[in-house]
């Protein structure tokens, strides 16, 4: 069956191809009994304008770049979906790109893309919406652009994003507040800000509490379910094991009930569990995973909303927005027990 096109639109409502397309387009200078006339018919066939056509055919682009480092990873799913819906709603489509930077050619490889894609804006996701030079790239090709939860030069673009910081010291009140004391935490990936905000607030709660930092309890992860796996092991084969441990997202959490489970260390009972993101596998784990919800989708989608709105006022290159977080408390983690802690706490 032949695709409908804007012009078989303009036909039946009796009007110019031109003037469909600034009905579909939003555009100003069309007359209110016709404008209506035309989304009549629009709704009426059932027409889907193709969102390249009309890139190509205003000044104006539809297509929005999502721009990932690793679109794999459990985090960018949700990032993913939120961003679709968003769009859907607003008449815009996503493009997903990858940029690796450890590729030598990556900033050819990006000038190339961004030259033949035509966007109307991008949003760049953590960790590589900090990388300085990539920014400058996209600057100079004049592209609209949001940042998801950066941690440098934050005032240089719109940006959304949560308080890592806050939310990490949250979870490990938590923990504190279950009667908890020797809290083992794993690090994310050093190349994204967010893991240095949540390493700061797990450190300000146990300040507060009066809580000594053992530094032994301290492990390095890169925000992977293999370095969660291989910090648990290092942190239950120590003399002295914790009664806790906060991983620094949802799949360093997931290795670490792995290697409890490995280790016969039986959870939440000898040894809490806890993580951040509330990735759909934290609700997939038995036990569920105790966390702190970051709400990854509703970030996509008022990234994508900062970049539609823009061009309705000057400020559109200085908004940013900050959502809230949330304390999920599943059965991964409950309050310190000394008799059943016994042979976590010694071996």
């Amino acid at each position: 069956m032949k695709a409908l096109t804007i012009k078989d639109v303009a036909r039946r409502a009796g009007v110019s191809p031109k003037t469909v397309s600034r009905v579909i387009n939003g555009e100003a200078h069309v007359r209110p009994e016709v404008r209506e006339a035309v989304a009549r018919v629009v709704a009426e066939m059932n027409y889907q304008p193709n969102a390249f056509a009309r890139s190509l055919s205003s000044a104006r682009s539809f297509l929005i770049g999502l721009f990932f480092d690793d679109p794999a990873c459990s985090y960018a799913n949700d990032v993913l979906l939120g961003a679709l819906d968003r769009a859907r709603s607003l008449g815009r489509h996503v493009v997903i790109e990858t940029v690796s930077l450890d590729r030598p050619d990556w900033q050819a490889r990006l000038d190339e893309s961004l030259a033949g894609l035509k966007l109307g804006g991008a949003i760049l996701t953590p960790p590589i919406c900090d990388n300085e030079e990539l920014i400058a790239i996209f600057e100079r090709h004049g592209l609209p652009l949001v940042r998801i939860a950066p941690g440098t030069d934050v005032g240089r673009t719109p940006h959304v994003t949560i308080d890592d910081r806050a939310a990490a010291r949250t979870m490990a009140e938590h923990l504190i507040g279950l009667g908890h004391r020797d809290i083992a935490f794993i690090k994310g990936n050093p190349t994204h800000t967010a893991a240095q905000r949540r390493w700061l607030g797990f450190c300000d709660a146990l300040e507060t509490a009066g809580v000594p930092l053992n530094e032994r309890l301290v492990c390095q992860g890169d925000f992977t379910f293999r370095s969660g796996i291989l910090a648990a092991e290092a942190l239950l084969d120590a003399p002295r094991r914790p009664s806790a441990i906060f991983a620094s997202n949802d799949e360093m959490a997931l290795g670490v009930m792995v290697a409890a489970m490995r280790a016969q260390v039986a959870v939440p009972q000898a040894l809490s569990i806890t993580g951040f993101d509330d990735a759909q596998l934290a609700r997939m784990a038995w036990p569920q995973l105790t966390t702190v919800r970051q709400p990854n989708a509703d970030l996509a989608a008022a990234a994508i909303s900062l970049l539609a709105d823009r061009g309705d006022g000057p400020d559109g290159t200085r908004r940013s927005i900050e959502l809230p977080y949330e304390l999920i408390v599943r059965a991964s983690s409950c309050a310190f027990d000394s008799a059943s802690a016994k042979t976590s706490i010694g071996k």
